[in-house]
């Protein structure tokens, strides 16, 4: 069931123009609009990708379907879309709800972190399972964290945000290359020292039940994607097929310019075996449905 919007709280920012919304049910959703400036599919994207990201395990805001009325837009002026030279309301129906990170308690959340406290985030090991996620979806975006901890907590928590992009936006189509859904900073990727680093997402992911991923596109309303069930099934079952591919994919961004995993001595000449034997594990285990 969907979740009531009853009140618009403020403008956020990004390409998507989402708002912040007070839910019925006492939380705060970033809400995307089906009429935002990217593209409506952003919606179906983010729900199928961060429904992903929460069955691997990762941390990945709550992803809802919010109704927000037309009483509501119609008696909130903020409610609206600029689109350069014109405005328009925000469209009424069922649009996409992201649990809010840190609620509305502020100075708990922050977008960047120096590079000393980047290096003691809590799950700065899931970094590298998102990067297999955005690898699997084809995020054509850089990967989108923030960062929350409790009030006298010292230590953050990463919370990955923004699958807008995953299936190449509105295309719905894969254009791999290395530096694709990958985090700006290579800080994080630091203390990757072979594929257990990768784990316990990657497997989760090379294995996850196909009953899982159709049954997270079956709850997509299909406004979100013109009602054509044909486009998403077959988005899925590319999806499937690309369980296989997931460490062929994080190797190419191993060997890029960026160099992001030094302490990985596989990613060269040396380890050509080890990687022949992870592929071949891989296939298998990208046949398990």
């Amino acid at each position: 069931m969907a979740v009531l919007a009853v009140q618009q709280i403020r403008r956020m920012r990004g390409g998507a123009q989402g708002q912040l919304m007070l839910g019925a049910d006492g939380h705060v959703y970033v809400v995307k609009f089906q009429n935002n400036p990217q593209h409506m599919r952003v919606l179906a994207n983010e729900f199928l990708a961060s429904r992903l990201a929460a069955a691997a395990g990762l941390a990945a805001p709550e992803a809802e379907l919010v109704e927000v009325s037309s009483w509501l837009v119609e008696n909130t002026p903020e409610l609206e879309i600029d689109l350069g030279r014109t405005r328009v309301r925000c469209q009424a129906g069922l649009q996409f709800g992201s649990r809010f990170v840190g609620g509305l308690m502020p100075g708990q959340v922050v977008d960047y972190l120096p590079e000393e406290q980047l290096a003691e985030v809590k799950n700065v090991g899931e970094f590298a399972g998102i990067l297999a996620l955005d690898k699997w979806t084809g995020n054509a975006n850089g990967r989108q964290a923030v960062f929350a901890r409790r009030q006298r907590e010292r230590r953050y928590r990463a919370v990955f945000i923004d699958y807008g992009y995953c299936f190449h936006a509105g295309e719905w189509k894969f254009e791999d290359a290395p530096l694709r859904g990958v985090y700006y900073r290579n800080d994080v990727y630091r203390e990757i020292a072979g594929w257990e680093s990768f784990e316990p997402w990657l497997t989760r992911l090379e294995t996850l039940p196909a009953e899982t991923v159709w049954a997270a596109a079956s709850e997509i309303p299909p406004e979100w994607y013109g009602g054509d069930l044909s486009e998403m099934e077959a988005l899925v079952e590319k999806l499937l097929q690309r369980r296989s591919r997931i460490r062929e994919l994080i190797e190419g961004f191993g060997k890029s310019d960026r160099k992001p995993f030094p302490k990985w001595g596989g990613m060269g000449e040396s380890g050509k075996e080890g990687w022949k034997e992870a592929r071949w594990g891989t296939s298998i285990a990208g046949r398990v449905m």
